[in-house]
């Protein structure tokens, strides 16, 4: 059967907006203005999108997902899932003891949780991210102590074995790890080894270790290096989390959390 018009017309909307997405334009009305329609539309466009998987949301305007996996930069990703993100903070920082020490991981989602440990003194953060450290460093009642090594140019975090010699001599009461992607079988993906590796280190020292993860890192995707997810770690995720991919994680002995 021949295409209909309108679909044909819808179709070829949307390649177009794909073609400017994958160029950087993320504004709604400057998406519109390229494909001759109005705002309203272009945003049921992107809805359709992203119902479809093809597209992410984010404020504003939207982002191409790639097939083929590539690290965002610091700052594009914490412009994605940015509601989930908070919410998993929040819910995070109830896990935080009193006087307590805990390992804050690099990343986005960690680094909404370190706003929300600015008021929570006395306490002591080991982090790996840079942003991170140099929020809490001006918090009162917040010790500070970031972990040496090699900055990662994209997600602003520190790798390496100085990374792990330093974490080797810690000890931490909760650990909160964050991943690019999480797996109930493969475990947490990261673009490089280095970077499972001093995760493992960390997840080593702690009494208790957190995975922080949005729902949009439980959908299948590859990524070079893998680490596992051990029986007994905590997965705190948001209320979007798939139910088999929760379902999954619990048989493998993961306590799932759900924020928001």
């Amino acid at each position: 059967m021949e295409e209909s018009g309108t679909r044909r017309a819808t179709r070829e909307r949307h390649e177009s907006l794909l073609a400017l997405l994958r160029a950087g334009v993320e504004s709604v009305e400057t998406l519109a203005d390229q494909v001759g329609v109005s705002p309203s539309t272009v945003r049921r466009d992107l809805a359709r999108l992203e119902r479809d998987g093809s597209i992410a949301r984010t404020y504003g305007g939207a982002l191409v997902r790639d097939e083929v996996f590539h690290e965002r930069p610091f700052g594009e990703s914490a412009q994605l899932n940015a509601e989930a993100k908070a919410a998993i903070a929040a819910r995070a920082a109830e896990l935080v003891p009193a006087e307590g020490t805990v390992f804050l991981d690099a990343g986005t989602t960690c680094l909404a949780l370190a706003r929300l440990l600015v008021t929570a003194g006395p306490l002591t953060v080991v982090t790996r991210g840079l942003e991170s450290a140099l929020l809490l460093s001006r918090a009162a009642g917040v010790r500070v102590i970031i972990v040496g090594g090699q900055v990662q140019p994209l997600s602003h975090g520190v790798v390496g074995p100085l990374a792990s010699v330093a974490l080797d001599r810690l000890a931490f009461d909760v650990a909160f790890l964050g991943a690019d992607t999480v797996d109930p079988e493969r475990g947490l993906g990261e673009p490089t080894v280095e970077e499972t590796y001093v995760k493992e280190v960390a997840a080593r020292q702690a009494r208790r270790v957190v995975l922080l993860a949005d729902s949009s890192k439980l959908e299948a995707a590859t990524t070079p290096a893998w680490a596992r997810v051990e029986p007994g770690w905590t997965l705190l995720t948001d209320a979007g989390a798939p139910p088999p991919a929760v379902a999954a994680f619990e048989r493998h002995g993961v306590t799932v959390l759900t924020a928001g």
